[in-house]
This record gives C-alpha cells, structure tokens and sequence, in this order.
C-alpha cells in the first residue's frame, strides 16, 4: 500500500470517502456515532486547524458495506466498531499495544502520534464518523467485530469512551480496597469511575459541577463531591477530600477535565482572541505559545496522597503549560497520560458487555438523535444543558435500514 500526504505518512483526504481507495479499505454503513467531548475542542479551542468540508466524529459503530480486495477479517453485512485510533496493526509500536503511536500514520508535520478520525489537520485531516458512511483503511486489523442482535449502545463506547476510562484507571494502578478521585464526570470520568469500582476500588470519590452529572454517578455508588460548595478558604476541595480519606487524600486521581476553562475567565479570553486571528496565525500560536486553563490537573496534584499517580485523560493542547515542579518533586507524584490505545484494551473490556451490563453501557447515553441535529447537539452539548452527558447520532440511512 503506498501511504502519501502533506500531514503524515498515512494518505488522506479532506472529504467523504468516494469509495474503495486501497485495496485493504472497508466502507462502514455508519449506524450511530458519538460526539465526545475532545470534539468540542475543535468546535471552540482548536478551531484554527480545521477548514470547510472537514467531517468530525471518532465514535462510529456499523454495517461492513464493501471491502477491498486485500481484505478477508471481515465482510459485507458484517457489524463493527471503528477504534478512533487509525493504527496499521503491524508496525513497531503497534506490536507494543500502543495502536495511539502507529508509525505508519503519525502526523509527523504537526509531530503528533497516530492519525484520527475526524480530528483536522492536526492529526492527518482524515475525514470522520459523523456521517452515514466511513472508509476505514486497514480492513484487517482496524475494525472489531462485534454480534448481531443487542443495540448499538451496547458495543458503540468500545470505539473510545470505554479504552479511553478503562486506559486512565490502568494508569492509576489503585489497589483492591483502594481510593481514587475522578475529577469531572463527563462521559470518560462517569465510565472511569464506573470501571475502578468494577474493578475492585474502596471509595471513588467523584467531583464535577452539573448537578446532572453528580446524580447519574452517585446512582451508581460513587461519593459524590460539588464543586460549587468546595471552593472557599477552608481548603477547597483538597481539603473535602482529604476529610474522606484520613488527611492523606486518595491514592490516586484521574483528570478527565482536560483544558476546559471553568473559573478561569482570562483564559477563557484569550482562546476566544486567538480563535478571530488569522488562520496561518492562530495555528501557530496554538503549537507554540499556547497555554492551557491548568486548574483540573494542579487540584489532581494537590489531591493526590503522597507518593500517588495522576492519570490524565483529559485533553491538553498547550506548549508552555505551568507545572508545580517542587509539588510534584516533594510529594513523589507519579504523573500518566496518553490517548487510549485502543485494540489493546478490546479483549478485557469485550466480556464485560454481556447481558449482566456490569458499566452500565445501555442507557449510558442522555441523548439519541438524527444526524441532521448535530449543529445543535455540539452546542447544547458544550453549554452542558438539557442533562446532556452523552449523545448519540443516528444517520437518516441507518433510521431507514
């Protein structure tokens, strides 16, 4: 296969497919996909990359409708998941399970790791899943099959909600009877806390904003924390959570908030002022000068027990980001991060969505809707209205099928 392009080895377009391009690609009838979270980065913050035509969406689960002459795993009618990660499969890094780092599609002109789905220019402009068809390359190592018959709620997080959580509690390595702080629980927080108390976790202690958000986790056994009623001189939300865990705090805590910009309006200005500069301009100030709200993952630092783990799932996207080098030197913090890999966390996650539904993954979703309605999704979605946590989009063809 020859692999060209201005972005990265992997060779793309900026439209929907037009059909089979390469003899080893898959055309995927889309039948629901996912708007997560790290796309209303794009909608807002990393807005500069993107250009007219582009198509987002990483969280697609379909119908295999044509495959490449090359390709024999998989086969016309058969259902798949599409991983977000576009990794080859046979590759150095790939062989190592770390599918997020494939060699063969780094967007090595923006020095980033595997291609994306739907993630513009910064990571290979290759067209998304928010669409009713999908040209998957790879056919024999990229999709997952998954069976005929249950919804597709019950498979469709495997392309990232469910690696993306199960990824940031591996990272955290808390042991059985074990305490873990999620900080924010928006789709990855609310499945990451799920999963460590699956997994065998004592007390996860769960933090966020949206009284929505605090319900539906406290309804599946997590100590829930507001943070609007932890933010005076008494500590804050250190001190809460120390109050529940004998002045140590837990022994580890995951950042799934990422570069969200609450409480921090002078941020939140100047990612507004580098949104109306020039394209060429804000894209450079983006990679070069760019500095994230660091709110989530200072108060991760400060909440973690001495000699403890952070695992950041949470997008980040400045270069000169301020880090609490003494704090994290003195309290000997161990510090994880990275997008989920995610064909490598597939075998341990696939026997978890049975009929018992341990995670909860049916009814995960507050929101299904036609496709046509996404505009107005990402925004209600972004504003963290309607007790919108997690939506799913519905293709007219696939409403129709």
């Amino acid at each position: 296969m020859s692999w060209r392009g201005r972005s990265s080895g992997f060779r793309t377009r900026t439209r929907q497919h037009e059909g089979i391009e390469e003899p080893t690609d898959v055309i995927v009838r889309v039948t629901s996909t996912g708007i997560c979270g790290s796309d209303l980065h794009l909608y807002e913050v990393l807005g500069p990359f993107l250009e007219a035509g582009d198509i987002l969406g990483h969280e697609p689960i379909g119908i295999v409708e044509e495959t490449g002459p090359d390709v024999t795993a998989v086969a016309a009618d058969d259902r798949v998941v599409v991983p977000f990660n576009i990794a080859c499969g046979n590759c150095f890094m790939c062989d190592q399970g770390l599918q997020s780092q494939c060699e063969t599609t780094q967007v090595r002109s923006h020095d980033k790791g595997a291609a994306l789905f739907g993630y513009s220019r910064l990571y290979g402009q290759v067209p998304g899943a928010q669409a009713e068809f999908l040209r998957v390359p790879f056919g024999d190592t990229m999709p997952v099959s998954v069976p005929q018959g249950p919804p597709d709620e019950r498979y469709v997080y495997l392309s990232d909600v469910l690696p993306t959580a199960w990824l940031a509690v591996e990272y955290t390595a808390v042991p059985p009877g074990g305490s873990l702080t999620v900080l924010g629980l928006g789709p990855i927080g609310d499945m990451a806390a799920r999963i460590a108390l699956h997994r065998g976790a004592g007390l996860v202690i769960g933090v966020d904003l949206v009284p929505e958000r605090i319900a539906r986790a406290a309804a599946r056994g997590v100590t829930t924390l507001d943070l609007r009623d932890h933010t005076g001189d008494d500590g804050g939300l250190v001190a809460a959570v120390q109050d529940l865990t004998e002045g140590r705090g837990t022994d580890a805590v995951i950042d799934a908030v990422g570069m969200e910009a609450h409480g921090s309006p002078g941020w939140k200005a100047a990612q507004q002022f580098t949104g109306l500069l020039p394209g060429p301009w804000a894209r450079k100030l983006m990679e070069h000068a760019g500095v994230d709200s660091m709110a989530a993952l200072h108060t991760a630092i400060g909440i973690v027990r001495r000699d403890g783990t952070v695992s950041v799932s949470g997008v980040y996207g400045g270069m000169t980001d301020p880090m609490p080098m003494m704090t994290l030197f003195d309290k000997q913090v161990q510090l994880r991060m990275g997008q989920a890999n995610v064909r490598r966390w597939v075998g341990e996650i696939l026997p978890l969505l049975d009929d018992a539904d341990p995670l909860g993954v049916e009814g995960f979703a507050t929101h299904v809707l036609p496709l046509e309605d996404a505009p107005e999704a990402y925004r209600t979605f972004q504003a963290k209205g309607d007790g919108m946590v997690k939506t799913l989009l519905t293709p007219a063809s696939a409403a129709a099928a």
